[in-house]
């Protein structure tokens, strides 16, 4: 259809915006009402004219006719796939693979139809393509809404399992693991076997605002829980939550989950797993299968793109493993020890009274004082065991560690069988060794002030009923309990716990008067 010809006092008013008031092209097409393109051709034919402006006194320019629509010829187009592609790594721009397209092609398109060839293409894509996403950048996490269940055979019960999924941005590189909860624990295991699984870290971690692993939601300034953002630190790397409702946000996962559970979950469904590892050893099979699955719409798969393009873009994991760990509130007590569990750990002495942070892992059990890691000790799963580290103790009490239990039973020889039997009793169940060289040596020297016959007379009594105290042996001395003539005492009569706290009433004399 021949374009509407304008009149002249139009065109002199577009000469005249032009090169009277020098305004742009597109401006000066919005003040007269046409598009930019006319006025282009218009200004074009007055520069081929030779004419200049302002023009002479009584003379015009006179607009030449458009010639016949010339055909088109087909300009040649890039690959857009592998412009996509492109668009992925770090640094590369549109305008950059526009400037390359033109280097092969002098005459093909120019960068503003370039870019909406592009955007038409791209529309084409699902929603998680089109957003281009640059390698290493991004890792998405998030639960599949479906969970097979497999037969817990300790509980003798069916268990369904909650699917954690994890999808990298920019090769849509897929993790997937069936869990027993969506506990904390499991939320952050999680994210450290998909790291490992994907052999580096990203820039960024992209969860949803679940309470496992944000505090408060704020697209701004989220608060995450200490746990995960202790996870983030170790990685280096950081976590941004997606705006809270904004399923686009996140449409990379939501379409991860949705391939999991077409291409596993669906086809597992009609086998029946009598344990978690064993569900999750055939979602691992099936995931290497989806993972080497060529993808129609980039013609490559996830593994190639993740091998060629994003692996070198992750940043090297860190040497030491991430470790779970619970974090707990402490105060160091006299003895420059706390208590966890019914097992002590030592500090450093001059930390006692002071309240610590103890963050107890699977293995490792670490103390901080306002953020600052003090000491850590491997964790003990026994009872009334110590770990306690020489560099902890005050001097005094270092240089009791040149005692050995063998020196203290061949001075308690010297004394007597009764007071050998005392020490070798209370070395066998000692709470830490400081403090039972201590308790032997308080007795052995009670041999120093009461004589050895007494204090073996007093390990008598007490032997008789299990009082294994320092401060029991001295009061027995004290007060002549040992002087008094050893009685039968029937089985029934005495203590029948065994505890340092329980005396009974021989200890205070009472069984004495009768």
């Amino acid at each position: 259809m021949p374009r509407k010809r304008i009149s002249m006092r139009k065109i002199d008013e577009i000469l005249r915006l032009k090169f009277a008031a020098g305004i742009a092209n597109r401006k000066i097409a919005r003040s007269c009402r046409l598009s930019h393109t006319t006025v282009n051709e218009y200004l074009d034919q007055f520069a081929r004219s030779g004419k200049s402006w302002p023009l002479p006194d009584g003379e015009e320019f006179f607009v030449e006719e458009k010639p016949e629509a010339v055909i088109a010829v087909k300009k040649p187009l890039p690959d857009w796939k592998e412009v996509h592609e492109e668009l992925k790594l770090k640094g590369v721009t549109l305008q950059l693979l526009w400037m390359e397209y033109r280097q092969e092609h002098a005459d093909g398109y120019g960068y503003s139809q370039f870019c909406e060839l592009y955007r038409g293409w791209k529309k084409k894509l699902s929603p998680s393509m089109r957003q281009t996403h640059k390698a290493g950048e991004k890792m998405f996490v998030d639960y599949a809404g479906q969970k097979p269940a497999y037969y817990d055979t300790a509980k003798g019960e069916m268990h369904e399992a909650p699917i954690f999924v994890a999808v990298l941005g920019a090769s849509s590189y897929t993790y997937a693991e069936a869990q027993d909860s969506e506990g904390k624990q499991n939320w952050l295991m999680g994210h450290v076997r998909a790291l490992e699984y994907f052999g580096g870290v990203p820039e960024q971690i992209i969860p949803d605002n679940a309470k496992v692993g944000v505090k408060s939601p704020c697209y701004y300034e989220p608060e995450l829980n200490p746990d995960y953002l202790e996870l983030a630190r170790h990685y280096r790397t950081a976590v941004l939550p997606t705006r809270v409702r904004r399923p686009k946000d996140k449409a990379k996962v939501e379409v991860g989950v949705q391939v999991v559970e077409r291409w596993i979950l669906a086809v597992l469904r009609k086998r029946n797993f009598f344990s978690l590892g064993e569900l999750n050893r055939a979602i691992k099979e099936h995931l290497e299968v989806l993972n080497k699955k060529v993808m129609k719409h980039v013609g490559k798969s996830r593994h190639e793109i993740w091998d060629s393009l994003e692996k070198g873009c992750l940043k090297p994991l860190p040497e030491k493993r991430f470790e779970y760990g619970e974090w707990r509130k402490a105060t160091v007590g006299i003895d420059y020890h706390l208590q966890y569990e019914k097992n002590s750990y030592s500090v450093p002495w001059t930390l006692i009274h002071q309240a610590v942070d103890v963050r107890v892992g699977e293995k490792v059990i670490e103390v901080f004082q306002r953020g600052k890691l003090v000491t850590e000790h491997l964790r003990s799963f026994g009872k009334n065991e110590a770990m306690t580290k020489k560099e902890h103790m005050p001097e005094q009490h270092q240089a009791m560690l040149e005692w050995t239990p063998e020196r203290f039973l061949r001075w308690a020889d010297k004394i007597g069988p009764q007071t050998r039997e005392m020490i070798s009793q209370i070395l066998s169940f000692r709470e830490y060794p400081e403090q039972s060289f201590r308790k032997c040596l308080g007795i052995l020297k009670l041999a120093d002030r009461f004589g050895t016959d007494r204090l073996e007379n007093a390990c008598i009594r007490a032997l008789r009923y299990r009082i294994y105290r320092y401060r029991s042996l001295k009061e027995i001395l004290e007060n002549g309990y040992d002087r008094l003539e050893p009685e039968k005492v029937k089985e029934e009569e005495a203590p029948a716990v065994a505890h340092d706290n329980i005396r009974g009433n021989v200890y205070f004399g009472q069984g004495e008067a009768k």
